[in-house]
């Protein structure tokens, strides 16, 4: 069998559904292809900032890296902000939701929330509570998060900062998105 012939899933079969598992597990590898074709697309995303939205993504890796993070913590900081391909308010969100899979709770939980937690540093000029992130004390993954957003992610807009290319991560973003752990 080769596809499907069912055109509602309530007149599905389970070998149907075997070779649809198997065919979806076979193309894993265009996940890490979406995922970095995303990424570049954010070259073109400046929105007024002194970086595109893709250098102040490798900056905020290159940092991570630098400082010894693991390598979902450093995906997850090269990702945090590719939800801004596609929409700002949420992007955290979509970023959590597109990395959920692959990288464990705390680290998706770091993306979910990490506009909350940047907000220390800027949300004062929008009249809007700094302090947003007090909500989130005892969470286990505050500590992570606020490393996150205050040594790497909110110090990441400078254009002559040191920036590691995209090529140079590539390796780490198929090997956390070859296969679904979470």
């Amino acid at each position: 069998m080769s596809n499907a012939t069912f055109t509602r899933m309530d007149e599905s079969t389970a070998e149907e559904w075997a070779e649809i598992g198997r065919q979806t597990a076979a193309n894993q590898g265009r996940v890490a292809d979406s995922i970095l074709a995303m990424l570049r697309s954010l070259a073109t995303v400046t929105d007024g900032f002194a970086t595109d939205q893709l250098t102040h993504c490798l900056q905020t890796a290159t940092l991570a890296e630098k400082a010894g993070a693991d390598t979902e913590v450093i995906v997850a900081s090269l990702c945090h902000d590719v939800g801004k391909a596609v929409s700002v308010p949420n992007h955290g969100a979509i970023a959590a939701e597109m990395l959920r899979p692959y990288v464990r709770p705390d680290v998706s939980w770091m993306l979910q929330v990490h506009q909350d937690f940047q907000g220390r540093h800027y949300y004062h000029h929008f009249g809007v509570d700094p302090n947003k992130r007090d909500a989130y004390v005892g969470h286990p993954a505050y500590e992570l998060t606020a490393q996150f957003t205050d040594e790497w992610d909110q110090i990441a807009f400078d254009p002559n900062g040191e920036t590691y290319p995209l090529e140079h991560f590539e390796p780490l973003v198929r090997e956390i998105f070859a296969k679904p752990r979470y």
